[in-house]
């Protein structure tokens, strides 16, 4: 059955699945914002934005509601498996620089010269350590781990290769370094929101982050699916507009 939506801007109002909603509403947002997040997929848009001068390939308001994660861990250490222009490095940088503490590790299994010559330049690189290789091979994990010391808080972002199985493989091998309280998180699970769309297969609705992060969350207690809360809300969305449902795994103990 085509999954179809008719938005009357006149009338203010959404009809979706059987059911009639108000834009206003809650559940007539995240329809609406469901069909942007195809469009937005369709079209590339997260290919449109920098973070102080290196591409970012991330949507807006993820990176706004991850600002608030981390506003309010202010982990010593933030690790980020693949650095594609190094948007994301630079992001974390600045708030740690805002903070007056923290610091950023970056792993991919390539980082190309014109990207590493960017981000070793920029004005924040004193706070960046680059991590060439797999982020789940033996030799990437001890050499991250060794940059780690005892003790520091740490948040791990998850943005490499978005399989199920190595999203999985990762998670085993830095879920440990997480601290109680912080998470590590499983980026991009929208592959299985947006299915039939372009860069995508038919395995994608089973084939990616969230279902890894939801695989992990049952196999190992001692952590949690959970998204954040909204650090502020005086509107009636209650859910984020996300690239990454399912993806904050937070450790409880």
């Amino acid at each position: 059955m085509p999954d179809v939506m008719t938005i009357d801007m006149t009338a203010g109002t959404v009809a979706h699945g059987g059911a009639m909603h108000s834009l206003a509403s809650a559940e007539g947002f995240a329809a609406v914002s469901r069909a942007w997040l195809r469009a937005g997929w369709d079209a590339k848009y997260v290919y449109s934005f920098t973070w102080l001068g290196r591409p970012i390939i991330q949507l807006p308001e993820d990176m706004v509601r991850l600002q608030e994660v981390i506003f309010r861990l202010k982990p010593d250490v933030i690790l980020e498996t693949g650095i594609a222009h190094g948007g994301s490095l630079v992001f974390s940088a600045s708030l740690c620089k805002l903070m007056g503490k923290g610091r950023v590790i970056g792993v991919d299994i390539e980082i190309r010269p014109h990207n590493r010559q960017a981000i070793e330049s920029h004005f924040l690189a004193d706070l960046i350590t680059l991590v060439e290789g797999g982020s789940t091979d033996s030799s990437t994990v001890d050499r991250v781990k060794s940059l780690i010391a005892p003790g520091e808080t740490v948040l791990v972002l998850l943005d490499s290769n978005h399989t199920q199985a190595h999203v999985l493989a990762e998670l085993e091998a830095y879920a440990g370094l997480v601290t109680p309280g912080s998470y590590i998180v499983a980026m991009d699970g929208v592959l299985e929101l947006v299915p039939g769309a372009p860069r995508t297969t038919p395995e994608s609705a089973w084939d990616n982050p969230a279902s890894a992060a939801r695989a992990f969350a049952a196999a190992h207690p001692e952590f949690e699916i959970a998204e954040p809360e909204f650090a502020f809300n005086e509107g009636a969305v209650r859910g984020w507009v996300t690239y990454w449902p399912s993806a904050f795994l937070r450790r409880k103990s």
